[in-house]
């Protein structure tokens, strides 16, 4: 997938590996495909491209990843507007509310 990189190396994002027991839940539920899964655990593969929508971080049963979420996602909704398209955060696709 080709994502859009917000900001360079400000992404709140966080992993801890040492929790992470490889159910991929992240790399279902994350829009921007930031996530892949290596030797049965998830590794971040395109941190820039994380928008802080916050769904790996709810949807994570093991408390392995941290993110400060709301910010990333209401630039997606503003994009929206502004481009009078879709929210780029895949909010109007799902009832997720990860917005």
């Amino acid at each position: 997938m080709n994502t859009m990189i917000y900001l360079r190396n400000v992404v709140t994002l966080e992993l801890d590996t040492a929790k992470c027991s490889g159910c991929a839940m992240c790399t279902l539920v994350c829009p921007h495909e930031v996530f892949k899964l290596k030797n049965k655990k998830a590794v971040i593969t395109n941190r820039d491209g994380c928008m802080e929508c916050g769904a790996c971080a709810k949807n994570c049963p093991d408390g392995a990843i941290n993110v400060t979420s709301g910010v990333g996602c209401a630039a997606g909704i503003l994009n929206g507007i502004v481009r009078n398209t879709e929210p780029t955060c895949g909010y109007a696709e799902s009832d997720s509310g990860c917005c």
